[in-house]
């Protein structure tokens, strides 16, 4: 453990059990890191990449105050910190001989931990992107709604779902992983995709989901391609995976590039509210 009371492992069930009760303390605001760290547990360490993760939690007084995770070669990942705690945070990584591509945290923690690696490292920061955190209130599908029918995607849309991901994934800046067939795969498996299709039953549009952890769901990811945009495809897509969600019972979340205000409007109008802004910086 650090001065600072930062506890580091590679091992994620270690990890949870310590810091479990911690996150699903204020699920809608921890839903990346209780999503991830659960697919990490039940599906393998290496599912995200060759390099092995690390977590850490923050402890005062034998209580777990924030934690963070990083799955190489993605970016950190923070709970909210002040900026003290965010400062001691990368000084520890700094001296530790950790090299970060990036932070993602809620706005103020990310900026915090931005300026601090910068003062420690020498390194620039660029922002990256914003994004807001959204919850489903009443569920309100929009009018007007466009004709077809959502279905839940099956073997026989594998090769759709591959290609989508990877679109999706260039459309919002990262790049593409060679795990498309498994991402395909295992959301085939759980039933986690559904497609909006038209009435000669063509797919498009598609909205994904988590699992249920902590009580919560987050839809992700929706994309529609380039030539089918701006028809009401993605909001019925969004509107019958999150009826999915609503009937698990379960809190549901999504998050919208602040830089796409189409997407933001949308996802007002069918009755999701804002909970947090969270930036993305690149170092």
């Amino acid at each position: 453990m650090s001065p600072d009371g930062w506890h580091l492992t590679e091992n994620v069930d270690d990890f949870l059990a310590r810091a479990g009760d911690f996150l699903r303390s204020r699920p809608v605001l921890h839903t990346i890191p209780l999503t991830v760290t659960k697919a990490l547990s039940t599906r393998g360490t290496q599912m995200f990449g060759d390099g092995d993760p690390v977590f850490g939690l923050l402890e005062r007084a034998g209580e777990v105050r924030a934690t963070f995770f990083r799955t190489p070669p993605r970016r950190l990942s923070l709970t909210p910190l002040t900026p003290e705690e965010a400062a001691g945070l990368a000084t520890h990584l700094a001296d530790l001989g950790h090299r970060l591509p990036g932070v993602n945290a809620d706005r103020d923690t990310a900026g915090s931990f931005a300026e601090a690696w910068q003062r420690r490292t020498g390194v620039s920061p660029a922002l990256h992107g914003r994004e807001r955190l959204y919850r489903l209130g009443t569920l309100t599908p929009p009018e007007p709604f466009p004709a077809g029918r959502g279905r839940v995607a099956g073997e026989e849309d594998r090769e759709r779902l591959m290609l989508w991901h990877r679109e999706f994934v260039t459309d919002i800046g990262g790049t593409p992983g060679a795990d498309n067939g498994s991402w395909a795969d295992a959301r085939i498996a759980d039933e986690r995709v559904t497609l909006w299709e038209t009435p000669d039953g063509t797919p498009v549009s598609m909205a994904g989901r988590t699992p249920m952890v902590a009580g919560q769901i987050r839809v992700s990811p929706v994309y529609t391609p380039a030539h089918l945009r701006g028809l009401g495809y993605a909001g019925a897509a969004t509107v019958e995976v999150s009826r999915a969600a609503l009937a698990e019972s379960a809190a549901v979340v999504l998050f919208a590039d602040l830089a796409n205000p189409t997407s933001n409007g949308l996802y007002q109008r069918i009755g999701y509210r804002p909970v947090a802004d969270f930036a993305v910086y690149d170092f």
